[in-house]
C-alpha cells in the first residue's frame, strides 16, 4: 500500500491510528484470563502516547520500499511494546519513583507495583513473540540488542542510575543516552528498513539518521524537563535535577543544549538526501522531535 501524502496533522492522526489497531490486534484481551494482567499491560499500552518509534519504523520502510511492506505494522507495533514496558518499569519505587505517566497515575499505582513489573515483563514477552510469527531473525536480533544491556537500553538505564549525584560530564551523558534512549529509537528505523529489504547503503543512511534524531529526541527532553510544566509534559517536571541526573542542560546549560539538538535535526535531514521525496515523512519527524513541546 503506498501512502498518499496529506497535512502532517492529519497524517500522524491517521497513523496513530493504524498503530494502535494494531497494537489492539496484538494484545490479549482485557477480559482473557488472568485479567488483570491484561487490564493493567492495556493500561498503559493505549494511554495516549505519541508513538514516535512505530511511525519512524514505518516510514523507514516506506522510504526503501515506496510502500508498506507486508507485516510492516506489526513489526512497528513491537517497539511500542518494548518503549512502554520501559515506561513502567522506570516509574517503579526502586528506579524513578514516578506517579504520573502521559497525564495519569502510572501503572503501579493503579495496579500495585508487582502486577506493573508483570505488566512490562509481559509486553517485552509478547514483542519477541510478534516478531517471532514475523519470521525474520534478524529483526529480533536487532531489537534484542537495541533493548539490552550492551550499548542498549538497560545498559543506558544502568549507566543513568549510576549517574545519579556523579560530576555531570559529557563523556558520562554521551554513554547514558546513547545507550538508554537512542538505541531503541535507531533500531526503529533500522527495523523498517530491515523489513523491506535495505541495500547497504540504504541501511547506513537510515542507521546515521536514526543516530542524529536519538539524540536529538533526548536533548529536548531533557531541556522541556527543564522549562515545561507537568500538565503540559504528562510527567512530573523537574525530575531531573530533583534526582540528580547527568543531563544535556546540566552539562552544556540550555541554550547550548537546543543550538545542538537543531544541529543534530540538520544532520538527520542530510542522512536522507538519497531517498528523495520518499523520505519527505522521516524529515518531518525529524523535526517533530526537535519542535514538539511534550
Amino acid at each position: 500500500m503506498t501512502v498518499a501524502a496529506s497535512p502532517l496533522r492529519e497524517y500522524l492522526k491517521a497513523q496513530i491510528q493504524r498503530i494502535d489497531a494494531e497494537l489492539d490486534r496484538l494484545a490479549p484481551p482485557e477480559d482473557a484470563p488472568p485479567a488483570v494482567i491484561h487490564r493493567a499491560m492495556r493500561y498503559s499500552l493505549f494511554a495516549g502516547g505519541k508513538r514516535i518509534r512505530p511511525l519512524l519504523c514505518l516510514e523507514s520502510a516506506r522510504a526503501v520500499a515506496g510502500e508498506d511492506p507486508p507485516e510492516i505494522h506489526a513489526v512497528a507495533a513491537t517497539l511500542e511494546m518494548i518503549h512502554t514496558y520501559s515506561l513502567i518499569h522506570d516509574d517503579l519505587p526502586a528506579l524513578d519513583n514516578d506517579d504520573l505517566r502521559r497525564g495519569r497515575p502510572t501503572n503501579h499505582k493503579v495496579f500495585g507495583e508487582a502486577m506493573a513489573i508483570l505488566a512490562g515483563d509481559a509486553l517485552l514477552t509478547l514483542a519477541f513473540e510478534v516478531l517471532g510469527r514475523v519470521g525474520d531473525a534478524r529483526l529480533v536480533r536487532e531489537l534484542a540488542s537495541a533493548s539490552g544491556t550492551v550499548g542498549g537500553m538497560i545498559g543506558g538505564q544502568v549507566f543513568d542510575l549510576e549517574g545519579e549525584n556523579a560530576q555531570p560530564t559529557a563523556e558520562l551523558l554521551e554513554r547514558i543516552h546513547r545507550a538508554k534512549t537512542g538505541a531503541l529509537l535507531r533500531a526503529s528505523v533500522r527495523l523498517g528498513a530491515l523489513h523491506a529489504g535495505a541495500a547497504a547503503g540504504q541501511l547506513d543512511a537510515l542507521s546515521r539518521f536514526g543516530e542524529h534524531v536519538g539524540l536529538a529526541f533526548q536533548i529536548v527532553d531533557d531541556v522541556l524537563d527543564v522549562e515545561q510544566d507537568s500538565a503540559t509534559l504528562g510527567k512530573t517536571a523537574g525530575k531531573d535535577a530533583e534526582q540528580h541526573k547527568v543531563t544535556f542542560p546540566a552539562v552544556y546549560g540550555l541554550a547550548e543544549s537546543k543550538r545542538m539538538a537543531e544541529e543534530q535535526r540538520q544532520q538527520a535531514h542530510a542522512c536522507l538526501q538519497e531517498f528523495g521525496p520518499r523520505a519527505q515523512r522521516l524529515r518531518e519527524l525529524a523535526d517533530l522531535i526537535v519542535e514538539r513541546q511534550s
